[in-house]
C-alpha cells in the first residue's frame, strides 16, 4: 500500500507510515483470534459432541475476553486516535483515511464493553444454543424461555455500554446494519407490507396456482450432496478455499481468507431445503470469497454490513436460483442426480413449482413473496422485548398471535412457532431486519446487474455466471465496508434505495407465474 508522506508523528519517533503499520498489525492480530472464534463456532454448529456445550461455553468465553482485549487496548487506541488526527486520517488515500476511521469508530464502540459482559454474552450464547436445540426437538417454550430472559438482559445491557446515546434496538442492529435506526427502517417496511399483502392475497387467490408437488417427491440424500455441491461450484464457489457441513439452521463462517465454511440442511421428500439452503450460504461465501484478500482482518477486507451481506446470498438464491434460465441451465444435472423423481419433469415444470405461494409456518422454507412477512414478524417482536414493552414471558402467545393475523394460521408447536429460529439463542438480536433489508439491496442490485449485461439471462441459461460474478466483485466485493451499505448500493446501481424494486420484482415474477 502506498502513502502520502513520510514525515514523523510528533513525539512518537514514528512515522505515519509507521504508525499505521503497527495499527494494522494489532488489528491483524485480534482478527487472528476472532477466526480461531469463528471456527470453535462453526465447530459447535457441526461436529461438537452432544456433551460437549459445557466446556466449549467456557472455551468461548475466554476466546471472547482475549478478542476484546486485543481490539481495547488502551495504546492501540492512542495510536488510531494519532493517526486519525494525522495527515493519513485527513487526507490519506481513501483505502488508509477509511481504514483509520473504522477503526477508530470499532474501537470507540469496543472500548465501552466491560470484558466480564463480553465473556458472559459468549459462554451464554453456546449454553442458550444447547438448550434452544433440545427445547426445539421436544418443542418445549418453557424450558428455554429462562435462557431467553437471560440473553435479552445481556444484550440490553450490551446497548447501554456500546451506544448509549441511542435506542437500544439501533445499538444492537448497529453491529449488523452500522448506523441503522429502527424508525427509518420500519418505515421502509411499512410500505413493502402492504404491497406484500396484496400480492399474498391474489397469488392464494388465483386460478392458475403453480403445483409444488414435484418438489416433493423422493430425492436420495447421497444424490443430493453431489448435486448441490456442483451448483454450488459451478455459480463459483471455490472449494478450494471453502467447504460444505450439515448443520441444524445453515450458516456461513469464515475463518480465514482462504477458508471459508458453508452448511445446509437435508429433507429426503423436499429437494429446495437443501438446495436453496446451498446457494443462500454460497452468495454468503462468493461475498466472502471475493473481499479483498489483502486487507483480511482489516475493514478494506469485511463486508459492509449484514444487510449488504444478505443481498448476495438472496441474489443467488432467489433472483438467480428461482428463474427459468438457472433452471433451463440446471435441469439436465437435477434429472441426472434424481432420475426417479423428475422423470415426467422438465425445466419450466420444476421452475414454475418454485413460484407457488403459500403461507407456512417456517421461515427458511417460506416461499420468497411471504418471507419478508417473516422477518418483520420478528423484527417487531424483538424490538418489543429489546425496549420492554413485550415481557420474554409473553412472547409465545405474542408470536402465535401475530402469526395468526399476518398469515391465517396458528402454529401447531413451539417448533414450528417461537422456538424456530437459533438467532435469538445466539444473542444475534437485531440481526433479523437485514434479511428483508438483503432482499431490498438484492433487487435494486441484480436490475443494475441486467442493465449492465443486456444478455445476462442467456449467460445463466448457458451456465456462464462468470460475468455476474465478476460484476458484483467489481460494484460490491472490491469495497470491503469503506462505503457503508446504502452508499454502496447506491454506487452500484445509481439510484437511492427503495423498496420499489423489490416489489416491482416479485411482481413481475409471480404475477406471471399465477397467470395476473
Amino acid at each position: 500500500m502506498t502513502t502520502s508522506t513520510a514525515s514523523t508523528s510528533p513525539g512518537t519517533g514514528q512515522s505515519p507510515e509507521e504508525l499505521f503499520a503497527e495499527v494494522c498489525r494489532q488489528a491483524r492480530s485480534a482478527a487472528r483470534l476472532a477466526s480461531v472464534e469463528a471456527l470453535l463456532g462453526w465447530d459447535e454448529q457441526t461436529y461438537l459432541p452432544p456433551h460437549g456445550g459445557g466446556y466449549r461455553a467456557e472455551q468461548a468465553a475466554a476466546l471472547a475476553e482475549l478478542v476484546h482485549h486485543a481490539r481495547t487496548d488502551p495504546a492501540h487506541g492512542e495510536r488510531i486516535v494519532r493517526l486519525a488526527d494525522g495527515p493519513l486520517g485527513r487526507s490519506g488515500p481513501p483505502e488508509v483515511a477509511g481504514t483509520i476511521r473504522l477503526l477508530r469508530r470499532d474501537f470507540d464502540k469496543h472500548a465501552r464493553l466491560p470484558a466480564r459482559l463480553v465473556g458472559e454474552l459468549a459462554k451464554t450464547s453456546v449454553e442458550a444454543q444447547q438448550a434452544w436445540r433440545a427445547a426445539r426437538a421436544e418443542s418445549s417454550w418453557g424450558t428455554f424461555a429462562p435462557w431467553l430472559e437471560r440473553m435479552f438482559a445481556l444484550k440490553r445491557e450490551q446497548a447501554a455500554c456500546q451506544l448509549p446515546d441511542r435506542d437500544p434496538y439501533d445499538a444492537l442492529m448497529d453491529d449488523y446494519e452500522p448506523d441503522a435506526s429502527w424508525r427509518a427502517i420500519a418505515t421502509r417496511f411499512d410500505g413493502l407490507r402492504t404491497a406484500l399483502v396484496g400480492l399474498v392475497r391474489d397469488c392464494t387467490g388465483a386460478a392458475a396456482k403453480p403445483d409444488a408437488t414435484v418438489l416433493e417427491r423422493r430425492f436420495p440424500l447421497e444424490a443430493q450432496r453431489r448435486f448441490v455441491h456442483e451448483v454450488a461450484a459451478r455459480i463459483g464457489f471455490d472449494f478450494d478455499r471453502g467447504r460444505l457441513d450439515t448443520t441444524t439452521h445453515p450458516f456461513c463462517t469464515t475463518v480465514g481468507p482462504d477458508d471459508c465454511r458453508i452448511t445446509t440442511r437435508w429433507d429426503e421428500r423436499f429437494l429446495p431445503t437443501a438446495l436453496y439452503g446451498v446457494l443462500h450460504e454460497a452468495g454468503h461465501g462468493l461475498y466472502e470469497q471475493g473481499l479483498p484478500r489483502d486487507w483480511f482482518g482489516l475493514p478494506p477486507g469485511e463486508a459492509a454490513s449484514l444487510g449488504v451481506h444478505e443481498s448476495q446470498s438472496r441474489l443467488w438464491e432467489n433472483l438467480v436460483g428461482r428463474s427459468i434460465a438457472f433452471w433451463s441451465w440446471c435441469f439436465p444435472l437435477a434429472r441426472q442426480a434424481f432420475p426417479e423423481a423428475l422423470a415426467d419433469a422438465d425445466a419450466e415444470h420444476v421452475q414454475r413449482a418454485l413460484m407457488a405461494v403459500k403461507p407456512s409456518f417456517i421461515r427458511v422454507e417460506a416461499d420468497e413473496v411471504t418471507y419478508n412477512l417473516h422477518v418483520m414478524l420478528r423484527f417487531d417482536l424483538e424490538r418489543a422485548v429489546v425496549q420492554g414493552t413485550l415481557p420474554v414471558a409473553d412472547l409465545r402467545e405474542a408470536w402465535n398471535d401475530r402469526f395468526e393475523r399476518d398469515f391465517g394460521l396458528r402454529p401447531p408447536s413451539d417448533a414450528e412457532g417461537v422456538l424456530q429460529d437459533v438467532h435469538w439463542a445466539a444473542g444475534l438480536i437485531g440481526y433479523f431486519p437485514t434479511y428483508t433489508v438483503g432482499n431490498i439491496f438484492a433487487a435494486q442490485l441484480m436490475h443494475a446487474a441486467e442493465g449492465a449485461m443486456p444478455g445476462l439471462d442467456r449467460d445463466i441459461a448457458a451456465g456462464r455466471f462468470a460475468g455476474l460474478l465478476d460484476w458484483l466483485r467489481r460494484e460490491v466485493h472490491a469495497h470491503g465496508r469503506l462505503l457503508g451499505s446504502e452508499r454502496l448500493v447506491e454506487r452500484a446501481t445509481g439510484g437511492p434505495v427503495s423498496e420499489e424494486w423489490l416489489v416491482a420484482s416479485l411482481r413481475r415474477r409471480y404475477g406471471a407465474a399465477h397467470g395476473l
